[in-house]
């Protein structure tokens, strides 16, 4: 998957907002620095030293707040960890949702015997919530708006494939890696006979749609919004 062009949604002299595409890491890969990454990127288009606030998983797409300043730095820290911040994700999971809204809210922590997957355990678990609400049904999915309250890794897809809806994509909890059109159609859609079939897309279904959180400078609310890339919105659209 080509990844998509990195656009910087807003920046002043203390933050920059940036809408990360799917397939770019948000900080350097641990044994390949040759990777692209977010990180990285921002240090040699600013020319000076990026702070990290928070990160997306490499193909979660969606809202990323970096600070430009250690003072900034430490502000915006402090309230990622006092858990006043709002974020906002889009996820797409399978099935169909019963109940409009609702609240989980369990430990999470590492899979014994699955190195990088995440379950749901008290034993050496990490406290993690997630608010939701659904935003539209389909036939056989559900689009749904969801609020983390912790930011733990995997925590959206372990907190919806407990609730028996994984994400509609998702290789490591759903063991699905694409969704195509003749799937959507009921088979109706057929390619023709000589080519493959395309995926419409072939990443995870969960987009970080809103952040929002208070000025590390001009101490003022602000929010900021990234629109569903392509191939979510064309998901959707079929």
């Amino acid at each position: 998957m080509k990844p998509a062009k990195i656009e910087i949604i807003y920046e002043d002299d203390t933050l920059i907002i940036v809408n990360k595409p799917a397939g770019i890491l948000t900080i350097p890969d641990r044994f390949n620095h040759q990777l692209l990454n977010i990180y990285q990127f921002l240090k040699e288009q600013y020319g000076e030293e990026i702070y990290i606030v928070h990160r997306l998983d490499r193909d979660t797409s969606g809202i990323l707040c970096f600070a430009r300043t250690d003072e900034a730095h430490r502000e915006l820290s402090r309230q990622w960890q006092a858990r006043a911040v709002d974020k906002t994700y889009c996820v797409l999971v399978q099935g169909t949702m019963l109940q409009e809204s609702g609240r989980i809210e369990n430990y999470l922590g590492e899979h014994p015997g699955i190195p990088g997957r995440m379950v749901v355990t008290k034993k050496d678990g990490k406290k993690s919530i997630t608010e939701w609400r659904v935003t539209e049904r389909f036939k056989n999915y559900t689009l749904v708006a969801a609020d983390i309250k912790t930011g733990r890794q995997h925590q959206i897809r372990v907190h919806f494939t407990d609730l028996g809806h994984p994400l509609a994509i998702d290789p490591m909890y759903a063991k699905r890696e694409a969704m195509f059109l003749s799937e959507i159609k009921n088979r109706k859609y057929q390619p023709p006979k000589w080519e493959d079939e395309a995926p419409l897309m072939s990443r995870m279904t969960l987009h970080a749609h809103q952040l929002s959180f208070i000025h590390p400078k001009t101490e003022q609310k602000v929010q900021f919004e990234a629109p569903l890339p392509k191939d979510f919105a064309a998901i959707l659209n079929q």
